[in-house]
């Protein structure tokens, strides 16, 4: 796919995601797509596989928030098959402490699917807002 049809599958993606809903998300996932965050939080590290990136990480972020987990996009940057999400959080956890972080997403694509995710965060919010996850990730893999 181009740099345009790739920007334009992440556009239509954080539209959703800005609303609640992670369906197109979770759609657009290879099997083999990982989450990578790096930094040294309990939260950083890799989840590796579609099924770990939804049944640990979302699940233990989706035990930590009230609510939908919400992310609102504000800039999009494409590159042959790779698109940069400038994003923000709009969520409050369900100790009711409230969890806005922002985000800098590094994207990568292959045939119309999403292999990876690289996500910057401030990991100082982090660590003050979220307790640890349920599912550690495992500690970042070396880039190939």
């Amino acid at each position: 796919m181009s740099s345009a049809e790739n920007k334009k599958l992440l556009q239509s993606i954080f539209a959703e995601l800005g609303k609640g809903n992670a369906a197109p998300f979770a759609e657009a996932m290879a099997d083999e797509f990982s989450w990578d965050a790096p930094g040294s939080t309990a939260w950083s590290g890799s989840y590796a596989g579609k099924k770990a990136v939804i049944g640990e990480l979302w699940r233990s972020l989706g035990q930590e928030m009230e609510g939908r987990i919400k992310t609102i996009p504000h800039r999009f940057i494409a590159d042959g098959e790779i698109v940069v999400v400038e994003a923000r959080g709009d969520n409050m956890t369900k100790a009711g402490k409230p969890y806005r972080n922002t985000y800098c997403m590094v994207f990568e694509l292959a045939a119309g699917k999403l292999t990876r995710c690289t996500e910057y965060m401030d990991t100082e919010l982090v660590t003050k807002v979220l307790a640890p996850p349920q599912f550690p990730p495992a500690p970042l893999r070396a880039r190939a």
